[in-house]
């Protein structure tokens, strides 16, 4: 049997490939309990780098996993977003840019433009850093060849990340003042904040109300926004909160998480909302924020 040492060392590597992968928290906790149960029936003679090996198994199993939920994910009800993730502060500021670059609701939901390969690939090379002859041998393709699928992926995500990253500070300025501005029911406040292009994206998954479709414009958002608040949450209270590596907003009714919503900031507007009603995506928030009080 292969060390539990090794495979616990490596184990926050596993899981973060595995939610980028994924989208979802215990989706990426059974890729890495699967992984564990692989590596127990492995002879550690027989592997030269428990990373690699690790990390192959890991990558392997959410390639799969990624092609059988693809039917699913095509029959679910309104917009799929990844599941929120409660996350720490860093004190190292180029930590936290690298963090939230790679694991902001944003960017996992555009990663939803790749197919299984193609975001192994890229989240193996580029938030890894993994050389191609060690992804080739991963995924089974040569290096020239994931050189080319990463070629083919960028491709498909151009235009969709920013160039350049906000800042803590106007992250925090901007995120308060939309929560002010919601709050208030101040429609021109709210418009100042906004893109023209702006698009709200909410995920009830048919189990809560939630916009089917996204809803694009500034004005159509910034009413829609305070139309729900008008009509459903006018007693609700909400706190900003690190989700997914960036400052977001969870918004609480009659003692309940209602939902999470985090924002992508783009010259100094918000660009994109992001809003989780699942209460399936909320379960795990949920338990971590009881365990904190």
């Amino acid at each position: 049997m292969s060390s539990l040492d090794d495979f616990n060392h490596h184990r926050p590597l596993l899981f973060s490939i595995a939610y980028r992968m994924l989208g979802t928290v215990t989706d990426a906790e059974d890729m890495v309990q699967e992984t564990f149960l692989r590596w127990q029936q492995t002879a550690s003679s027989t592997v030269r780098s428990a990373k690699t090996y690790l990390t192959t198994i890991t990558t392997r199993l959410c390639i799969d996993h990624l092609r059988s939920a693809r039917v699913q994910r095509e029959q679910y009800v309104g917009t799929w977003l990844p599941e929120p993730m409660l996350t720490q502060q860093s004190e190292n500021s180029t930590d936290l840019m690298e963090l939230a670059d790679s694991l902001s609701i944003a960017f996992l939901t555009v990663m939803e433009r790749l197919s299984p390969i193609e975001r192994a690939v890229f989240l193996l090379r580029d938030v890894f850093e993994y050389d191609y002859d060690e992804i080739g041998q991963m995924i089974g393709k040569s290096p020239t060849n994931c050189r080319q699928i990463l070629r083919r992926a960028k491709q498909h995500l151009a235009d969709q990340r920013p160039r350049f990253p906000v800042s803590r500070p106007q992250q925090k300025q901007i995120t308060a003042q939309f929560l002010d501005a919601s709050t208030k029911g101040d429609l021109q406040d709210l418009l100042l904040l906004l893109a023209k292009d702006v698009t709200f994206c909410s995920d009830g998954g048919g189990k809560v109300v939630a916009a089917l479709k996204p809803i694009h414009g500034a004005v159509k958002v910034a009413r829609m926004l305070l139309a729900i608040r008008r009509k459903w949450l006018l007693n609700s209270v909400s706190h900003l909160a690190d989700i997914n590596g960036q400052l977001g907003m969870i918004q609480y009714l009659d003692g309940r998480i209602h939902s999470v919503m985090t924002f992508e900031i783009v010259d100094g507007c918000i660009q994109s909302i992001y809003s989780v009603r699942n209460p399936e995506k909320l379960e795990r928030i949920c338990q971590e924020i009881s365990l904190e009080k």
